[in-house]
């Protein structure tokens, strides 16, 4: 083969490669996704009185408002019980489609599938929410397992698969309005901690008021998502 048809050849090879280098930083540098997910930095209310679900949704968005996240609209992840002539409610069901990012625009997980397992393949990688990506509206993280205080106890009221609890006990502190009877259902945001280390549905709280919920393991905090992202 000719001599400069070899040099043109490598010349050429070396600009494209350049070319695809210059083109995947760019990609790489752009900007990260908006945060649609986080964890509220402080609690709520008075221990799991939240003041019901718009409450719940008015500290969400109140916190994201606050990080300059405030132009989409928030839930809180609760689910509640029936109440009179007032249906329960799914936390799966008030958070949009996904996908969802933190602050620091990584992933936690791409649909509402993803995020609670729902098929078996799913189930079997789970989502990635850990303790390195469940963090605040400010993008810090919470203290988690294993750190003092331990905080890792989070508000959902909540089955595995994101819906309310069907039978008659209390799980979500009288659809957050109760610090006094009642119970809540916790998730572990760290997935650590005791023999069930589910994000959403570890264990109940001892109480609803402040003291049991710290005592449990926690502070008082929420699951937020935009519903919008």
């Amino acid at each position: 083969m000719n001599r400069r048809y070899i040099v043109d050849g490598v010349l050429s090879l070396f600009v494209f490669g350049s070319a695809l280098a210059m083109a995947q930083q760019g990609q790489q540098k752009g900007p990260p996704p908006p945060m649609s997910f986080f964890v509220t930095s402080t609690g709520a209310g008075k221990g799991a009185n939240l003041g019901g679900l718009s409450g719940a949704d008015a500290h969400c968005q109140k916190l994201a408002e606050a990080a300059g996240a405030g132009n989409r609209t928030w839930h809180a992840y609760l689910s509640t019980s029936p109440s009179g002539d007032k249906p329960g409610v799914n936390a799966r069901d008030r958070i949009g489609q996904g996908p969802w990012f933190n602050a620091k625009g990584q992933r936690v997980a791409k649909n509402l599938s993803d995020l609670h397992g729902d098929s078996l393949e799913e189930a079997r990688v789970g989502n990635t929410l850990t303790k390195a990506t469940a963090l605040t509206e400010k993008g810090d993280r919470v203290n988690g397992f294993g750190d003092t205080p331990n905080q890792h106890d989070i508000l959902t009221g909540s089955q595995p698969d994101g819906t309310a609890y069907p039978d008659s006990a209390d799980h979500t502190c009288g659809n957050w309005t109760s610090e006094g009877t009642g119970s809540a259902q916790l998730g572990h945001f760290d997935r650590t901690g005791g023999p069930n280390t589910s994000w959403n549905s570890a264990h109940p709280s001892r109480g609803c008021s402040q003291e049991n919920l710290v005592s449990t393991g926690g502070a008082g905090l929420l699951y937020c998502f935009a519903v919008q992202p």
